[in-house]
């Protein structure tokens, strides 16, 4: 019989009936999910989609924030047979039209009343039921035949379940393994989203990967453990820190109230495990440095003290291979009784053992604060297409600046050529939705998988991502540059949200760079620099120096040719919506020269064309 996530949370109902499955706050207080609990919801959902004529192989599209429904959906679809769709919860409504039209769903779950306008304002014809979760503005207001409140749905569940009890069980039994269990639309930065398909057996492998493999996280994930669920869950990485974790090795997910929340929720969980992408460990930092930065003197002289003794502990540690000296472990043992144990019980992890960061590259000085103050974060790489199985920095094997060993079961080679960063093992994916050309050049023949990321090897044993392929710069002059690592030194900083470094076929690099508003607002504050607005604020004198400095700082750790010789502020917040950015909060560099050509223009004293 085919294991597949859905009965992975079936037996796991039987084995462990009462153990908590999840929790999520209902007006302010924690509420928990059994697994007798959580299986049950996800019978009458399956049976609900059966009520609704889903069949086998059909597409289920899901646009909300994190919450249980969001999993008991996704499992419920699972043990159908069918394929889950997941949208962010910022796609505007011509990315949603766009997403549910090109993946043909055929029943649409829409959490509220704003996720409900977008499906409704595009064309979708193949939807046939629009489920939605909040009936807060919608119930008595819209008279779409299509709308079925999710009440009613597990209403009709029930009702199915009772009038033909076993279906659902005797479609799991039907399961197999390159069955598509999901659909995970890639963030589109240079074209639209394609679909990559992954299957039961991609999701197999990849847990039993992790879970089994004890060098990856020691002692392995259990019912023990506890994480936060808050990345989006149409993401691969959020999808299996929450949804595999969950149902594969039986870990508590707790969901955060809304990606605002997460710095109070974080406090309250105080997980074990925590996954977080760079610009997540970046706002911690920055939160950190300047909480302690508007102390009183003697407090904030007594933090930066411990703060440079963190920074201290985590090179050394860095230098080990994560591992303590004797000297590290009396001085850490001194600053967890008189600092660090506060300073991470406030973060909101006082309690993780294992934390992980990827899905981009990051500065090595912000790993080395988090080690230093005794959070174990260890840089990891996958993508979209091969389940977010590739490498993994191991404890007591840290290289920095590195994403890590293969996996065990993975392959990892890096072209002699190109230096791109190829994979094969049994989690890549089946290949792209409708997109047959796209998918013959992304996987070969004989099975490996081209990630589009240039590396090389560390020690022959660790790989380290230099760049994506498709941003490395080429000056006039011939030089290749990698982006990534002057932007990632920028963002470093507390007081840089946004840094995107521009000179494809220039004499010399320039950057945009955007400030980080709540930093650089309280430094203004402490300053008595009075501001109305981001751009007031990103365009005040003293801001654009403190902006200089910085990069002046950066620049000397890089050679002359790849120094910022030039920029310019950004003026606003970039923005998904203003497709500046992707939905994963990566920069569409096209969009950037469409949207800040004069800018740009103006660094290299080009004519401003009208």
């Amino acid at each position: 019989m085919t294991t597949t996530i859905a009965s992975l949370v079936r037996d796991r109902a039987v084995s462990l009936p009462k153990g908590v499955a999840m929790r999520h706050k209902e007006y302010g207080i924690w509420r928990e999910y059994t697994w007798v609990d959580y299986w049950d919801e996800v019978l009458d959902a399956a049976h609900g989609l059966l009520a609704l004529g889903v069949a086998a192989h059909d597409r289920v599209s899901v646009h909300s924030e994190n919450r249980p429904e969001w999993l008991v959906l996704d499992l419920a679809t699972v043990a159908v047979r069918g394929t889950t769709v997941g949208l962010y919860p910022t796609n505007p409504a011509a990315e949603v039209e766009y997403l549910v039209g090109h993946c043909g769903s055929v029943v649409h779950l829409a959490e509220d009343q704003e996720q409900l306008d977008k499906i409704l304002a595009v064309d979708v014809p193949e939807v046939r039921t629009i489920v939605y979760v909040e009936p807060r503005g919608i119930a008595g207001h819209y008279d779409d035949p299509r709308l079925m409140s999710w009440s009613d749905f597990v209403a009709a569940g029930a009702a199915h379940r009772a009038a033909h009890p076993g279906a659902v069980e005797a479609l799991m039994d039907q399961a197999r393994p390159d069955d598509v269990m999901t659909l995970v639309y890639t963030s589109g930065t240079t074209g639209p989203p394609k679909g990559a398909m992954l299957t039961v057996a991609n999701a197999e492998f990849a847990m039993r990967t992790v879970f089994e493999d004890n060098s990856f996280v020691a002692p392995a994930p259990g019912p023990k453990d506890l994480t936060l669920s808050y990345l989006p869950l149409c993401h691969v990485a959020e999808r299996f820190f929450t949804t595999w974790f969950n149902a594969g090795a039986g870990v508590q997910t707790n969901f955060a109230e809304s990606i605002d929340t997460v710095p109070q929720n974080l406090r309250e969980v105080q997980p074990t495990l925590f996954f977080a992408v760079p610009r997540i460990w970046e706002k911690l930092l920055a939160t950190a440095r300047i909480k302690l930065d508007s102390a009183t003197r003697g407090k904030r002289l007594f933090a930066r003290f411990w703060l440079r003794q963190a920074s201290s502990i985590g090179r050394t540690l860095v230098d080990n291979g994560g591992s303590h000296t004797t000297g590290t472990r009396i001085r850490y043992a001194i600053g967890w009784l008189v600092f660090f144990r506060a300073l991470k019980t406030r973060l909101g992890l006082r309690r993780v053992r294992y934390a992980s960061c990827g899905a981009a590259p990051i500065a090595p000085e912000v790993l080395e604060f988090f080690m230093g103050i005794g959070v174990p974060v260890h840089e990891v790489y996958g993508m979209t297409e091969n389940s977010a199985i590739a490498t993994a920095n191991r404890p007591g094997r840290v290289r920095l600046g590195t994403v890590g060993e293969p996996l065990h079961g993975a392959e990892v080679r890096i072209d002699d050529q190109t230096g791109e960063i190829l994979t094969r093992h049994p989690s890549v994916f089946a290949g792209y939705w409708r997109n047959e050309k796209a998918t013959a050049e992304t996987i070969t023949a004989d099975g490996w998988l081209h990630t589009g990321d240039v590396g090389e090897w560390v020690d022959g044993t660790h790989v380290a991502i230099t760049d994506r392929m498709k941003d490395l710069i080429i000056t006039a002059g011939g030089k290749n540059v990698s982006p990534s690592e002057i932007e990632n030194a920028l963002k470093a900083s507390p007081f840089v949200k946004e840094a995107v470094v521009i000179g494809d076929g220039r004499r010399f690099l320039t950057a945009l760079i955007g400030i980080e508003l709540d930093t650089v607002g309280e430094w203004a504050q402490r300053r008595d620099l009075a501001f109305t607005t981001y751009r007031d604020l990103s365009e005040k004198p003293e801001v654009v120096a403190l902006v200089k400095d910085l990069v002046k700082q950066v620049n000397e750790r890089f050679a002359a040719v790849e120094q910022i010789k030039d920029f310019r502020m950004l003026p606003k917040e970039l923005d998904h919506e203003d497709g500046e950015l992707t939905a994963t909060q990566k920069v569409k560099r096209s969009a950037i020269d469409a949207s800040f050509g004069h800018l740009i223009a103006q660094m290299y004293g080009e004519k401003v064309s009208a």
